[in-house]
């Protein structure tokens, strides 16, 4: 295995604050399904499956833990990774492109996670510029709509839907397998960030959870972007506290209200203890979705 060294790009493309230190970071793997596999350590969720057919791969995390995600993967299987799905752009999600690319995985996403890590990024919310990334970590096929593998005895489904926590989310859907990656549409445990100066909007966050019910069962598993392994329960309630917030800070701009007045009457109150603890704090959140609301 190859030494990973540390980019000083993957870490500024780091979605909101810098982690510069992953020594300590110990990665965990969670079986889903009988060959698909849900690895986590810092940033979003990692699915694999494993097979004949070789290693396939949702998102890929930080650059300096490829090394120890090529590790835990290797527990799993001797074939090499061919494939990595980009869920989105943001750093915490494609920041092993560049390594993974360079031990001959190819990187697949939808036109607009190219588009937008191909140039310098502007995160309003966070006050962050994030750079362009390298031509290596650079998606090297993109579709516009969908495409489907079949590969390891599986058929995967993966599909770009309407702007909701960027605009080049996409879904992956393990069909044999009963299996869903949301990529970060979903936070499961936490209040979601929507990146709206890449195009998100929190009522596509609320529509795409509507669409993942329709396509899910009781039996279907769940891998969000961030958060612990969940299934359609999990999903409806997070629909639900998503409708409930968005209604109360809707009304309120329905008033009229001021961007800082809606953050201050603080309609998120009574959810902070328990979804609020994570690094999308409630200010910050109630902010974004008034923006998203009012078209800021």
């Amino acid at each position: 295995m190859k030494r990973f060294l540390l980019p000083a790009l993957a870490l500024l493309a780091q979605p909101v604050l810098a982690q510069n230190d992953m020594s300590e970071v110990e990665i965990t793997t969670e079986q889903v399904a009988e060959n698909i596999h849900m690895l986590q350590g810092r940033g979003g969720n990692i699915g694999v499956s494993v097979g004949e057919d070789g290693v396939f791969m949702v998102d890929d995390q930080y650059a300096p833990l490829t090394g120890k995600i090529l590790k835990a993967i290797s527990e799993l299987s001797d074939k090499p990774v061919r494939f990595v799905i980009n869920t989105h752009w943001h750093g915490d999600h494609t920041g092993g492109n560049e390594n993974l690319s360079g031990e001959g995985a190819l990187i697949i996403a939808h036109e607009n996670v190219r588009k937008r890590m191909s140039a310098d990024q502007v995160m309003e919310v966070f006050k962050r510029t994030v750079p362009a990334a390298p031509e290596a970590a650079l998606p090297v096929i993109t579709f516009t709509d969908a495409t489907t593998f079949y590969w390891n005895d599986e058929e995967i489904h993966v599909f770009h839907i309407d702007p909701a926590h960027t605009d080049g989310d996409s879904i992956v859907h393990f069909r044999k397998a009963n299996v869903i990656h949301m990529g970060d549409t979903f936070f499961n445990g936490s209040y979601p960030f929507v990146d709206t100066s890449a195009g998100g909007d929190i009522d596509g966050v609320i529509a795409n959870a509507e669409r993942i019910m329709a396509l899910s069962d009781e039996k279907t598993r769940i891998i969000p972007g961030h958060g612990p392994l969940t299934d359609k329960a999990g999903l409806t309630a997070y629909r639900d506290l998503l409708v409930e917030l968005r209604d109360r800070i809707k009304a309120l701009v329905d008033k009229g209200m001021s961007r800082e007045a809606v953050i201050a009457a603080k309609p998120t109150a009574e959810y902070d203890e328990k979804f609020g603890q994570g690094f999308m704090k409630p200010d910050i959140w109630t902010g974004i979705v008034y923006d998203s609301l009012t078209g800021n």
